[in-house]
């Protein structure tokens, strides 16, 4: 890669020093933009769509044609629009909120359909917090996630350099496959339970459920706001015996970040392991690999059959909140019901 790097000039390579997840990498350093056609050969590439681009994830083989062409060819996807009204209720966040979407929609609801968030409560959420809807459009067959640009937007591109793009939006007269409607004060901490993302019930629903190993990090929830979540859940409290606590920042920058808001060392006095940022959990590369039997609670974006280690493992997925409560109380916790205990 550093040869084909040199070779043809790329100036943008990434090397040890500069890690990261590239759905983190690529908003950070402002090259995703309002506007933009973004693929990638990562089917998460439909994170980018939070700034206002249509972004999607194509296969190798796709990716050699664009580069020896330039050229691409796509349908145009039905779009179902997904109007979140009210306001999330902390520690209720994002990735509990997209979960109740899967849960609703299933596996296949959104197969090649454009998935657009709108209303009061996304324009509520943190552009981060809409990185975590945008992320997981493809767990219910999504070509595409988007959030239309916004105040917040540009805030956020201006604030990583990037040039203002273009600020498309839907026509009024927009014409949606679907119009779903979601009450976002009704949402609670949700869970996925395996072996299948759509497999989604509250937490407090599914009983007593121990667990082996709480992982937090990914281009899902790897991102400065979700260490923060954890880490104040952390704060004061330890990993209960018996169980791996593993951080994974998405990228180098919110390392740094972490580093310098004293979350690493929360982490660590709570006996987690901070390990270097990486995609590793997705594709079972990480240090932890789940082995046969065990069961770990996680902010990634599958729990499928071996994903993260062992086919005789298993893997629910949860928000940040919910995987540190779990991490502290060695079950699957309500975060809730953490605050309230003595």
């Amino acid at each position: 890669m550093k040869d084909f790097a040199k070779k043809y000039g790329i100036a943008n390579f990434y090397e040890i020093g500069c890690m990261g997840i590239e759905h983190a990498l690529l908003p950070e350093e402002g090259f995703t933009l309002p506007g933009d056609l973004i693929i990638g050969a990562d089917s998460h590439t439909c994170t980018h769509g939070v700034l206002g681009a249509f972004a999607t994830g194509i296969g190798s083989t796709e990716i050699a044609a664009v580069l020896l062409t330039g050229q691409l060819w796509f349908k145009v996807p039905p779009v179902i629009q997904i109007v979140v009204q009210d306001a999330l209720r902390p520690p209720v966040a994002p990735k509990d909120l997209i979960l109740a979407v899967i849960g609703q929609l299933g596996a296949d609801g959104a197969t090649y359909r454009g998935v657009e968030f709108t209303g009061p409560a996304v324009a509520a959420t943190s552009v981060e917090g809409r990185m975590t809807l945008c992320n997981m459009v493809v767990e219910m067959g999504g070509k595409n996630g988007i959030v239309p640009p916004d105040v917040k937007t540009m805030a956020y591109v201006r604030s990583r350099g990037g040039a203002s793009g273009r600020l498309l939006q839907g026509d009024a007269d927009a014409a949606y496959e679907r119009v779903v409607e979601f009450d976002a004060a009704a949402v609670e901490p949700m869970v996925a339970l395996p072996p299948a993302v759509d497999h989604v019930k509250p937490v407090a629903e599914v009983g007593t459920i121990e667990v082996d190993q709480a992982l937090l990090g990914s281009c899902t929830n790897g991102r400065i706001e979700d260490l923060r979540i954890a880490a104040a859940i952390l704060r004061h409290r330890r990993v209960k015996e018996g169980v791996r606590a593993l951080v994974i920042p998405a990228s180098q920058a919110v390392y740094t970040q972490a580093l310098r808001e004293g979350l690493l060392d929360v982490f660590l006095q709570a006996d987690a392991l901070v390990c270097n940022p990486n995609c590793g959990p997705c594709y079972g590369g990480h240090l932890g690999l789940l082995a046969a039997g065990e069961t770990c609670v996680s902010t990634t974006n599958r729990n499928f059959v071996g994903r993260m280690g062992s086919p005789q493992a298993r893997v629910y997925l949860a928000s940040p909140a919910t995987v540190a409560a779990s991490a502290v109380t060695g079950r699957i916790m309500d975060p809730r019901q953490l605050e309230a205990s003595p």
